[in-house]
């Protein structure tokens, strides 16, 4: 972003300096999450989170919150992008990070987080995309995934839905409320005398004194040995390394009214495009067709467009015939990072190594940013992390 001579108040807001071992930028599941494995490694680190607006007002307060396994496309395309060995690496980090959610922070909440375990289904409304996920059956099963077949009776009798020739089922996907989520992982970490969080503190520029950085933000100065930057899709507007890495994508959903229960868990469609799952509560939650204006779903407006709401509608109308006449109580959007390679990024700008970033979730970031968190705990303490999210591979 860019701020006005006049605009900057961050010489008067809080003109002493406060100085940290770390400062994370961005409140969502990203930047807390890092704060949390920091903090677990290191208890005395002096950390602070910086949030723009409230914590998970962004990509993490806006996503309908699925926890799913793998990345943003069909697991034979995955094989077919990165080979066998990578892709199953690839997957087993997604799973991980489920693992790591359920042990760390949902375990003893799963109710109260509106946490279910009931897998994500894949369909495949014709005959074309349905031997694509025949082929990604076959390559799971051969390398001990949990996978389920499903033909088109199945989908109707198990997710009450019409108009899909087959699918598949990954077992061990999950879904939650987001936000509550977010709420847990800052209890945990909250009381810790050397964390603080600072809301209403939009970074917009990071500059170099001496050995430490200088961090601008509209509630104040702050100076860090180092910089985390867990900004995903707006990661751009603060440095330029991202212009090529990064690009912000703009996620359109709505959500009915509470209805009787029809799906038996999270579902995606239209290879992965489109994607709805029904709550705890009944509310069925539907996100996607950002295919049918590309243009305009790139960039960092949040507004909701006629055309791509209609086709959220005319897609449950047209799938889930059992709720025609519904009401729609929600509609909103929110801005993802997807990456230039389609894998998450971890690790320190090249040409800047006091800024570190997590970041390029992809529409995955329920299902990644917990064990990239960790992931970047690992990088600090100079452990090794898996080469397919390392930022080495843009050196």
């Amino acid at each position: 972003m860019s701020v006005s001579l006049w605009q900057d108040r961050s010489k008067t807001t809080n003109p002493k300096v406060q100085d940290f071992d770390v400062v994370i930028i961005g409140g969502g599941i990203a930047g807390l999450s890092t704060a949390y494995w920091l903090l677990k490694e290191e208890a005395g680190l002096k950390i602070a989170l910086l949030e723009k607006g409230e914590l998970a007002s962004g990509a993490t307060g806006r996503n309908a919150g699925f926890i799913t396994c793998g990345s943003v496309e069909h697991f034979n395309r995955l094989v077919g992008k990165h080979g066998q060995d990578e892709a199953l690496e690839i997957w087993n980090f997604s799973e991980k990070n489920l693992e790591l959610l359920e042990e760390e922070i949902i375990r003893d909440n799963k109710e109260a987080l509106q946490f279910e375990k009931k897998g994500s289904f894949s369909l495949a409304s014709t005959e074309e995309e349905f031997e694509e996920l025949k082929k990604s059956y076959s390559l799971m099963k051969d390398l001990g995934i949990e996978v389920e077949i499903l033909e088109k009776d199945q989908i109707q009798e198990r997710l009450n839905a019409e108009g899909f020739v087959g699918g598949i089922k990954y077992v061990k996907d999950a879904s939650v409320h987001p936000v509550l989520l977010l709420d847990e992982i800052y209890k945990k970490i909250k009381d810790n005398e050397n964390f603080c969080v600072l809301e209403n503190s939009e970074v917009f520029n990071i500059e170099s004194s001496g050995e430490l950085k200088v961090i601008h933000s509209r509630s104040g100065k702050y100076q860090a040995q180092l910089v985390v930057m867990a900004t995903n899709g707006y990661s751009a507007q603060l440095h330029p390394f991202f212009e090529d890495k990064i690009y912000p994508t703009r996620g359109q959903i709505l959500a009915t009214e509470s209805l009787p229960k029809l799906l038996e868990g999270p579902c995606y469609a239209n290879f992965v495009l489109d994607y709805f799952r029904q709550t705890p509560s009944g509310e069925i939650v539907i996100g996607g067709f950002r295919q049918l204006k590309k243009d305009t779903e790139v960039g960092y407006s949040d507004e909701v467009t006629d055309i791509i709401q209609d086709a959220l509608e005319e897609f449950l109308n047209k799938h889930i015939p059992k709720i025609k006449g519904c009401s729609i109580t929600h509609r909103w959007s929110g801005i993802m990072g997807f990456s230039s390679d389609g894998q998450p990024m971890v690790g320190a700008i090249p040409s800047d190594p006091q800024i570190y970033f997590v970041g390029g979730f992809t529409a995955h970031g329920l299902g990644l940013a917990f064990h990239c968190g960790k992931c970047l705990a690992d990088v600090l303490f100079e452990r090794e992390i898996p080469s397919f999210i390392s930022a080495k591979r843009f050196a």
